[in-house]
């Protein structure tokens, strides 16, 4: 093989380094983008907010009112006489103290004063402290409640808990005394902790119901031996089995129903978590109005006082740097405007699409794809699938991801197309108004949509009822 020197002609496409930043600002969630500006801040001394022009005046304010409230003591103090008349009264005389005013609405934290940060275990042991018991009895309780998940069972068998506390020699614990403590910690809020199974949850809660409760041993009795028939709505067998009337079999169930099988789950350490819209959509008159939302992000600007400095003419180090910094200022707030401007274009062009989703709901959602809206604005189905992931729209009907409204489409026999969103919305309908004694089959439910003109196959109906979390007719059956 002989080297040699060739000459190619050829073209290649490079992504500059303001590209690369304004793509990903351009696919950031808005937490996100809130993390990467104040990352900026605090990198680049160019960036300041525009809210800091007020600061100064704030402080020589508070200067001020320092001084006339410290002049204002002093007199005070001189005119204090040393006997007071009978008929003096308190403020006559005496400064009143001034009350702090309640904090107002907007700085009110509604979820740090309200919400719960104990888990199950803390909310058992926190019980458990408050209970009488030996210490014996104290460590087996911890070690159960140590095998309890976050829905209120527990993941060991009582043989189990027992044969781990025997490592100690020195305790000489019997398995009838982790029984017994084990029922008294079934006696804790919340009602039905500590269960093994859902069978042993429900008993405990029922035999915690007033012993006149209406139909309670009925409920007993079906959960304690029929519980299986039960999850199956075979209410036929059940009526056959227990011998119990229609009437009194639904008193009976609709006394379970009240029930909660995941007990631990009503203490719920998690925070609350929050969508911040991207875009709002409202209606002004006649016409549909699409507005960013301007708290998402802090308004950004250059700062003035270090920009002067970098029109000196010298090659210093720092000027060097506050040049670069500057400079990378500029392309950040270009990038900025850029994803706010393309996010705005995209937005409008899905309200224009799905202008009869507005209005109607659901049921009128046109089918729609990303290259729809990429032909529509002039932009790569790419950038579009950037722009519409983890951004959210406020709209009238709710609050919906950008990728809620592209939808796939089946035919129609119209010769049209019907978008799937439209479909799962008219199977919601006609199953809540479905007879709860004979459910609608997905065969049925396909036929009354082919009524209607839209061709969609049974498995296809089986798809999007399990997308919206309904369950098959069998368990959807209900004694009415």
């Amino acid at each position: 093989m002989k080297q040699s020197l060739q000459l190619k002609l050829g073209q290649q496409l490079t992504m500059t380094p303001q590209l690369q930043q304004a793509i990903r600002l351009l696919q950031l969630s808005t937490l996100d983008l809130q993390q990467e500006i104040q990352e900026a801040l605090e990198s680049n001394p160019m960036l300041e907010t525009a809210e800091e022009d007020f600061d100064g005046e704030s402080e020589t304010t508070k200067t001020n009112t320092e001084a006339k409230v410290k002049e204002l003591n002093e007199n005070w103090d001189d005119k204090i006489p040393d006997d007071l008349a009978v008929d003096t009264q308190w403020d006559d005389i005496y400064q009143t103290p001034v009350m702090s005013a309640p904090p107002s609405s907007e700085d009110y934290d509604f979820d740090n004063f309200n919400s719960v940060t104990e888990t199950l275990q803390d909310h058992l042991l926190w019980q458990l402290n408050l209970t009488p018991m030996s210490e014996v009895d104290r460590l087996i309780a911890t070690a159960i409640i140590d095998a309890i998940d976050d829905s209120g069972f527990l993941t060991l068998s009582a043989e189990d808990i027992h044969d781990s506390l025997q490592g100690d020699p020195e305790l000489d614990i019997e398995h009838d005394e982790v029984m017994a403590v084990l029922h008294r910690l079934q006696h804790f809020d919340p009602p039905g902790v500590a269960a093994h199974d859902l069978r042993e949850c429900l008993l405990i809660q029922l035999r915690q119901l007033p012993p006149e409760t209406e139909s309670l041993q009925n409920a007993i009795l079906v959960v304690d031996k029929f519980i299986t028939l039960l999850g199956n709505h075979d209410y036929a067998q059940l009526l056959r089995r227990t011998k119990l009337k229609e009437p009194e079999l639904k008193a009976a169930i609709d006394l379970i129903q009240t029930l909660n099988p995941r007990p631990g789950d009503s203490i719920d350490s998690s925070q609350a978590e929050y969508v911040i819209p991207d875009v709002f959509v409202s209606k002004v008159g006649r016409q549909w109005r699409v507005e960013l939302n301007p708290d998402v992000a802090p308004k950004l600007r250059i700062n003035n006082g270090y920009a002067d400095l970098v029109r000196r003419a010298d090659n210093s180090s720092d000027n060097n740097f506050l040049r670069d910094s500057l400079q990378e200022a500029r392309w950040f707030l270009k990038s900025l405007q850029s994803r706010n401007e393309t996010l705005m274009k995209v937005a409008s062009a899905i309200v224009e699409r799905q202008i009869d989703f507005f209005e109607y709901g659901e049921e009128a959602m046109k089918p729609m794809v990303l290259n729809d809206i990429a032909e529509a604005v002039d932009m790569h189905e790419s950038t579009i699938s950037r722009v519409t992931t983890q951004k959210y729209m406020h709209t009238p009907r709710g609050v919906f991801e950008l990728k809620y409204f592209f939808s796939s489409h089946v035919g129609t026999t119209s010769g049209g197309e019907c978008s799937s969103t439209a479909i799962r919305a008219i199977i919601k309908k006609l199953v809540a108004a479905e007879n709860l004694r004979k459910p609608l089959s997905d065969s049925k439910i396909t036929q009354l949509l082919q009524e209607q003109g839209i061709e969609v196959a049974r498995r296809t109906i089986a798809k999007y009822r399990e997308s919206l979390n309904i369950p098959p007719s069998n368990e959807r059956k209900r004694l009415t």
